[in-house]
């Protein structure tokens, strides 16, 4: 059995449950050392509390599954069989009275399996323990985090230089992906925001066939993936010369953003961060254009714990990565989001981003 089960092991005795049961995912692929797919056959992997842990492996992936170094028992099955077999032999090989799954990664249709095979089993949502052990990273993690976010930087610049009026904002899009791409990304960490003028208003919209024109700020949200890690920049820059409102909502933007690191440090709460840096928007006079929380972890996810907002009193130890994202959104007008991947130390910080962000203006 890989030795990085140990810990999950040690949750289920924690959390008073015969086993733990994981699904490909990032809490699978961080466990295993190994990726594999989610698809429409079950797969989980079984991590019992005492004793030999079990999986249920479709028959297709056995092959890969060996490279794992597993050695619990093994449950497969074949398409033309059907999985009700294998969920069965798992629970005759081993009987669980309580179950903790991923609650945000496990489909119903596996938890509805397991329930067959075994009626009495209760299973119990452990999302935030589960995933909480990927909250504080090691030096290899981060490695690939900052691996990540020099190759996007990277390809931002090389896309900056060629931005123009006139282009669309899926043109722009377009050469950020190749430009990711061509500096080595595994993969892209999302679906890239790339908007401009009253689009960057929306958060989260999408490129479309706006054409960017003289004066818009230009908004870029998006992050390549390297050795499983996901990088998660945002930067708004502007095509022309910016009206003074938007200079002043620029430097607002980013006096929170500043604010935000200048409070960051281990033990701080995730309460604390936001809330001095939704203070800085409050006290502009731009208030009534705040949308979002100030940020979210950063890793194997685009989106995990912990989750900078107000409320949450989370306290974070040295070793968290989170995202410091403030923005102002005038629906109809245009928005302003800055957005660094933050290192938490004992003493402070290590911002992750190097990107420049005094307001920059391109195509001229």
């Amino acid at each position: 059995m890989p030795n990085s089960l140990t810990e999950y092991r040690q949750l289920a005795k924690t959390l008073a449950v015969d086993a733990l049961a994981l699904v490909p995912g990032p809490n699978f692929t961080r466990a295993l050392g190994h990726t594999f797919m989610s698809h429409e056959r079950p797969f989980v992997l079984i991590i019992a509390a005492e004793g030999p842990s079990a999986a249920i492996v479709p028959n297709l992936e056995l092959s890969s599954w060996d490279l794992v170094g597993f050695d619990g028992e093994v449950f497969d099955w074949r398409d033309q069989d059907g999985y009700a077999d294998a969920f069965a032999a798992l629970a005759q090989h081993m009987p669980m009275g309580r179950l903790a799954v991923e609650g945000q990664v496990m489909r119903v249709f596996v938890h509805h399996a397991l329930r067959k095979a075994q009626p009495e089993l209760e299973i119990i949502d452990a999302e935030v323990e589960i995933s909480g052990l990927r909250m504080i990273k090691t030096d290899a993690d981060v490695a690939a985090l900052e691996a990540a976010i020099a190759l996007s930087e990277r390809a931002l610049h090389r896309v900056l230089d060629g931005v123009r009026v006139g282009q669309t904002e899926k043109e722009i899009e377009s050469a950020l992906i190749q430009a990711l791409f061509s500096e080595g990304a595994d993969g892209m960490a999302f679906s890239p925001i790339v908007v401009a003028g009253p689009n960057s208003a929306m958060p989260h919209a999408h490129a479309g066939d706006y054409k960017v024109q003289q004066g818009d700020p230009l908004l870029f949200d998006f992050g390549g993936r390297k050795d499983g890690f996901a990088a998660d920049i945002t930067r708004t820059v502007f095509v022309g010369e910016p009206s003074d409102e938007a200079r002043d909502v620029y430097n607002t933007v980013l006096a929170a953003n500043l604010a935000g690191l200048d409070m960051t440090r281990a033990g701080v709460t995730a309460h604390d961060i936001d809330d001095v840096v939704t203070g800085v928007l409050e006290a502009s006079p731009y208030a009534d254009r705040i949308r979002t929380k100030t940020g979210h972890g950063l890793g194997r996810d685009v989106h995990e714990a912990p989750y900078i907002m107000r409320g949450n009193h989370q306290v974070l130890p040295a070793g968290t990565v989170y995202t410091n994202e403030p923005g102002l959104y005038d629906v109809g007008n245009f928005g302003v989001r800055i957005e660094d991947d933050v290192l938490i130390t004992e003493t402070g910080y290590r911002s992750l981003t190097q990107f420049p962000k005094d307001l920059i203006i391109v195509g001229r």
